[in-house]
């Protein structure tokens, strides 16, 4: 038994390591566009090995397309957007999980229903809603709804709240705090994890949103580094793209997400170790 136990452990990790090395393979092909020369891109001789490697490419980037434009706005977005999920997923889920109210059951489960209704069929509606606003090719229809809680977010924050014993409120509550001290004091730090965790997932949303910022933005000057990629790949007009600056503006929208994957997730981790066992109640 302990042999087969070993051959298992033996067959998993290979067949992992291949499945690993196919995912990795069209970052390295990546990276190798990335560094080639303006004369291998018109040619389209790419090999994983760059026969004619440059540098240039990263500072050509700023300077010939705007990259620079591109990044200082998706960064305004993507830092707003992950504060308003956080924040108010947070404080929402803290008056599902603690605050019992005539109805909450109701409200809670008409919450979770609207993560059933595809984002299609509220993609008109909403747009209309902002152009009567004048918010159109403005940074808020992109920005303003993340501050009015997910209900996915809400759903994993109150499951973790749901497991912390109530017997510190009552505790705080004797010591004379109130509700905000209670969820600014208690709650906070100790859902740390999943509040890390939605953050991640939120930054990794809004940093590679290409969908939004296609229909609300119209402004050069205020496009995102997603739609930007798109605008570098047609910027050579009918002639080949520029696919070496493409994939350079690729890098910079994905290893911002991996760097921040990788030192958060082991917050990812602890979050579903401990929110996954407090079931709705």
């Amino acid at each position: 038994m302990a042999r087969l136990s070993r051959l298992e452990k033996t067959v998993s990790y290979l067949i992992l390591c291949l499945v690993g090395i196919m995912l990795f393979v069209p970052f390295v092909y990546m990276l190798s566009i990335a560094f080639a020369s303006d004369a291998t891109t018109v040619k389209a001789a790419y090999t994983f090995i760059p026969l004619e490697f440059t540098l240039g490419n990263f500072s050509k980037v700023f300077t010939d397309y705007h990259m620079g434009t591109y990044l200082k706005n998706s960064i305004i977005i993507t830092l707003w957007t992950v504060v308003g999920s956080v924040v108010s997923a947070s404080i929402v889920s803290y008056g599902f999980a603690r605050l019992k109210a005539k109805g909450s059951g109701i409200l809670f489960v008409i919450l979770l229903s609207t993560m059933m209704i595809p984002g299609e069929v509220t993609m008109v509606p909403q747009f209309i809603i902002f152009r009567e606003l004048g918010w159109v090719n403005t940074f808020l229809p992109l920005i303003v709804p993340s501050f009015f809680a997910g209900a996915f977010n809400v759903f994993l924050i109150r499951q973790f709240v749901m497991a912390i014993p109530k017997s510190l409120d009552e505790a705080a509550m004797i010591d004379g705090m109130g509700h905000i001290g209670i969820y600014s004091k208690i709650i906070v730090p100790m859902t740390y994890p999943i509040l890390s965790a939605i953050a991640i997932f939120s930054f990794s949303y809004n940093w590679g949103n290409f969908m939004g910022p296609l229909i609300y933005i119209n402004d050069p000057e205020k496009t995102p580094l997603a739609l930007g990629v798109q605008l570098i790949s047609t910027a050579a007009g009918g002639q080949v793209p520029p696919w070496n600056m493409v994939m350079v503006a690729s890098l910079f929208l994905t290893l911002p997400m991996l760097l921040v994957y990788m030192f958060g997730q082991r917050f990812i981790y602890e979050a579903n170790i401990s929110g996954g066992s407090a079931g709705i109640k």
